[in-house]
């Protein structure tokens, strides 16, 4: 099989929880400890940290790979979901798997895992730990797909795990309430192993947390105890961040977004963690890690600025936690702006009257859809927009919105464009090809 087929056979074959949702989604580890023994367990070979929380895992996930590669290590990087190509979920130092490597997978195996009718995050999980051992990794940064106890790369023993905070988020299948959810991403916290948490919540999430760890005798490390900071980080006029940190010094970070403060600390006191254990890690890896991480590890998404002219930001949060940094900044940014334009479309599997409630409303909106089962319908979007007192229009796809946005929007007016990961992954390469600046 070529790539493209290779990769039509996985989508078509196996369910993709992100294209199709519920009817995708496998709780339960049989199926993951089976193709880890089929493959004689292969992430035994390297030394694993374990990402799990609702929001801020990808950023974590990948400051920190960017650290430990500056470092000086061999650091593979598994991560979803993907914004434009598969090979974005598996990266070593950086560069993604090879579609050879994808292809000869498939083929070699597919025999073997068929009969056990593995979900496409099974199977995409059990690639990633078999590349990683045959690319000889030192570490390998494992992101948690859904939950964390019954995920399928819950099957690691890591060094340390990171679980960064709890909202609402797939209530469907993780619970209706917080305490229930915090439960759920408890559960990758394992014997003997040190856990960060980086927002432990409120006080039943906390004490859901703290039980955890101390059933698993692991040691429970929180940003906000553990002093990583010296003073208050602050937001540069360009949006980005510096932090005055107690153990490496002044750093500056690359990633716009309010939520960075949070995730910045939970990797702070992760790296203190680390170092605790043995890991050498000089000042300048961390400096270099948060300063670069984009180039380092081609991170994109995360408030990501792909035009200046309008000022066009997009951003993958897609749930209640991501809102309320989102819209608190849109605000604080479009005073400075005669408009706020936003392109946005949600899937239909999260808390759609919530989110809608959070928007800013003295923005106009471009109601769309992504090109999958999941995404809500533009229409539906726009009732339940109407119904909180947001004014707009719809739009039938991504493409649609970028460009009626685009021939609307003035030099000096700020566009958002976001409501889901799969938005993104339909307008990022719009700006890639596009010359707007002709507008």
């Amino acid at each position: 099989m070529t790539y493209e087929e290779t990769l039509h056979y996985l989508y078509t074959s196996t369910p993709v929880y992100q294209h199709s949702g519920a009817s995708a989604y496998k709780p339960g580890l049989d199926t993951s400890m089976a193709l880890d023994s089929l493959l004689h367990h292969p992430h035994t070979a390297y030394r694993c940290i374990h990402i799990g929380g609702t929001n801020g895992k990808g950023s974590v996930s990948n400051i920190l790979a960017a650290i430990l590669q500056q470092a000086g290590y061999k650091v593979g990087l598994y991560t979803s979901p993907h914004l434009v190509d598969f090979r974005e979920r598996i990266r070593v130092n950086g560069e993604m798997i090879s579609e050879r490597y994808v292809v000869d997978f498939v083929a070699k195996y597919k025999k073997d895992f068929e009969p056990l009718h593995p979900s496409f995050f099974e199977l995409t999980s059990t690639m990633a730990f078999a590349y990683f051992r045959d690319q000889k990794v030192d570490f390998a940064l494992i992101e948690v797909g859904l939950g964390g106890r019954l995920d399928s790369t819950n099957i690691i023993t890591p060094i340390l795990s990171i679980i960064t905070n709890v909202s609402k988020d797939h209530t469907q299948f993780l619970g209706d309430t917080l305490g229930e959810i915090a439960y759920e991403k408890a559960g990758i916290i394992k014997q003997g192993v040190p856990v960060v948490i980086g927002e432990p919540g409120d006080e039943i999430t906390e004490k859901v947390f703290r039980k955890k760890a101390e059933e698993m005798q692991a040691s429970l490390h929180i940003p906000s105890e553990e002093h990583v900071l010296k003073s208050d980080a602050h937001l540069s006029e360009y949006g980005e961040w510096f932090f005055d940190t107690t153990d490496w010094g002044m750093l500056f970070g690359e990633l716009g977004g309010l939520a960075q403060f949070k995730n910045a600390q939970t990797i702070l006191c992760s790296l203190r963690v680390l170092t605790g254990l043995g890991v050498t890690i000089p000042q300048e890896a961390v400096k270099n890690g948060f300063e670069n991480v984009t180039q380092i590890t081609g991170l994109q998404g995360r408030w990501q600025e792909v035009l200046t002219h309008p000022y066009t930001i997009i951003d993958t949060g897609h749930n209640v936690g991501a809102w309320q940094y989102i819209t608190y900044q849109l605000e604080a940014e479009a005073k400075e702006r005669p408009h706020l334009y936003m392109i946005i479309g949600l899937s239909n599997d999260k808390n759609i009257e919530e989110i809608v409630k959070m928007m800013p409303k003295e923005a106009y909106y471009f109601f769309t859809q992504a090109s999958i089962d999941r995404a809500l319908p533009a229409e539906q979007l726009a009732q339940y927009a109407e119904m909180a007192g947001l004014k707009g229009e719809v739009f039938p796809s991504v493409v649609d919105a970028v460009f009626a946005v685009m021939a609307t929007a003035n030099d000096e007016d700020i566009v958002f464009i976001g409501g889901s990961n799969f938005i993104v992954a339909e307008a990022l390469p719009l700006f890639e090809e596009t010359d707007y600046s002709l507008n």
